[in-house]
C-alpha cells in the first residue's frame, strides 16, 4: 500500500492488513516459544529458509510488526529492535566494530553514548576520535586519517547542535566508512537520515516514538547487511524487545505526526519566549534564526522539535529555583513525552559524566534541558514566566 502523508503512514505502515482472527490491531504474542507439528517446517524456519518464529528472544510476531513500521517510515531495507535505546546503540557498535578499527564521533552525544566512546570501545581495542560537533572540517580530517565508522547525533542532547549529515556521510563513504545517526530527537517526522546518506539510524523508542513515558525500547533501521549483523549480535546477547513493549510503542507511534506537530509548535514558542527574557543567559534551539546551525537545520529538517535547553542567569542555584518553581513540568530524567519534562543534564542526560567531562562538552552545570510536551502553549509560557519571576538577580 502506497502512503504519502505522514499521519497516514504512522497509522498504516506495517499494519495494512488484517491480523489473526481478523484483528485490525496487531495482537500481543506473549509466547516465549512457537511450536511446529511439522519437523521439516521447524527445521527450515530455524535456518531462516522459511518465514516464521521459533523463540521470542530472536523474533516475535508483535515485535516484527513494529520493526516493519519503522522500516517503512525511515525508508530502510531492514530494521531490528532492542529492549532500550542504549541497547540499540551499544549492540550496533559492538556488532559492527572489531579491535584495531577506528571510530570518528562527535563530542556532543547522549551521555551513555559518550561513555561508550570514552570507556567501553577503547577497552576492546577500538580507537575513538571525538571531534568538536560543528567543526565539520575537523570531522572530515579525522575521517580522512582513517575511519571505519562515523557516529553522529543530530540534534544533539542536550545543547541541540545540528550536524550536516549529508556532507559528513559523503565524506565517510568516500573513505569506506559506515555512518550511524542517532535520530531520537527528530524522529522520522522531522528528519530522515537515511535519505541524507546515513547507513543506519538508531532510536531510543522510549522517547518520542512511544511518547507517553510508560515503556522502554530501541530500534535500528537501515542497510540490510548491517541490520543482519546487528540482529545476530542482539539475538545472542539477548537485549530483546518484549512484545508488550512493542505493542505500546506501536500504539504511541500512531499519533506521532500529530504529537510532533504540537511539540514543534511549543518548542518554537518556548524558545522564542526564553530568548527574549532578561533572566535568560542563553537558549539552545535549532529553530531560532540566530542558532549557529539554523541554516543546516532548515535544510535537512521538516521541523525543529520540542527539545530545547537554556541557561538562567545566576548559574546552578538559579536553575534550581526555576526547576523547583515549575508547575507544568515533571522534574525527571527523560524526554519526548506528552507531558513536559525538565531537569539539569548533570542529573539526566549526562549524569554518567564527571563535572570536568561535562565542562569539556560545553554543558554548564546550570543548564536546564526542557522537553516541551503537548500542553497548551500559553500555559507553558505562563508557567515559565512565574518560575523565572522567582529568580533574584
Amino acid at each position: 500500500m502506497a502512503q504519502s502523508g505522514k499521519s497516514t503512514s504512522m497509522i498504516w505502515a506495517g499494519e495494512d492488513g488484517f491480523f489473526s482472527e481478523g484483528a485490525i490491531t496487531a495482537p500481543i504474542y506473549n509466547s516465549v516459544a512457537f511450536g511446529y507439528e511439522d519437523m521439516h517446517q521447524w527445521f527450515e524456519t530455524a535456518l531462516g529458509k522459511r518465514q516464521g518464529h521459533i523463540y521470542s528472544r530472536n523474533t516475535n510476531p508483535t515485535v516484527a510488526v513494529l520493526e516493519e513500521k519503522i522500516r517503512q517510515l525511515d525508508g530502510g531495507e531492514k530494521a531490528t529492535s532492542f529492549s532500550t535505546g542504549m541497547a540499540a546503540i551499544s549492540n550496533s557498535l559492538f556488532a559492527l566494530l572489531t579491535p584495531g578499527q577506528r571510530v570518528v564521533a562527535i563530542k556532543d552525544t547522549y551521555g551513555g553514548s559518550n561513555r561508550m566512546f570514552i570507556e567501553f570501545l577503547p577497552r576492546i581495542g577500538v580507537e575513538v576520535a571525538l571531534c568538536d560537533t560543528t567543526d565539520f572540517d575537523a570531522i572530515e580530517a579525522e575521517v580522512v586519517k582513517g575511519c571505519d565508522l562515523l557516529y553522529l547525533e543530530s540534534p544533539t542532547n542536550p545543547t541541540l547542535k545540528v550536524v550536516d549529515i549529508e556532507r559528513l556521510a559523503n565524506t565517510a563513504h568516500a573513505h569506506q566508512a559506515t555512518v550511524i545517526v542517532d535520530n531520537t530527537f527528530a524522529t522520522p517526522i522531522n528528519q530522515r537520515p537515511l535519505s541524507l546518506g546515513a547507513d543506519l539510524v538508531v532510536y531510543s523508542a522510549t522517547k518520542y516514538l512511544n511518547g507517553h513515558s510508560d515503556v522502554m525500547g530501541g530500534l535500528a533501521v537501515g542497510n540490510a547487511d548491517l541490520i543482519d549483523r546487528i540482529y545476530h549480535y542482539r539475538e545472542i546477547t539477548g537485549a530483546a524487545l518484549h512484545p508488550q513493549s512493542a505493542y505500546m510503542i506501536m500504539r504511541g507511534m500512531k499519533t506521532l505526526a500529530l504529537r510532533i506537530a504540537r511539540h514543534n509548535e511549543n518548542g518554537q514558542a518556548v524558545a522564542a519566549y526564553l530568548a527574549s527574557h532578561s533572566k535568560i543567559e542563553a537558549v539552545f534551539y535549532p529553530g531560532l534564526a540566530d542558532h549557529p546551525n539554523h541554516a543546516i537545520a532548515r535544510q535537512q529538517m521538516d521541523g525543529y522539535g520540542g527539545m530545547l535547553s537554556f541557561a538562567v542567569k545566576g548559574g546552578f542555584d538559579a536553575a534550581v529555583t526555576v526547576l523547583e518553581s515549575l508547575k507544568l513540568a515533571h522534574k525527571a530524567a527523560s524526554l519526548g513525552s506528552v507531558g513536559t519534562l525538565a531537569g539539569p543534564p548533570k542529573t539526566t542526560s549526562h549524569v554518567e559524566l564527571s563535572v570536568e567531562e561535562r565542562a569539556a562538552a560545553g554543558i554548564a552545570e546550570g543548564l536546564i534541558r526542557y522537553s516541551c510536551g503537548i500542553e497548551d502553549t500559553d500555559d507553558l509560557l505562563q508557567d515559565l514566566e512565574q518560575a523565572l519571576a522567582n529568580v533574584a538577580l
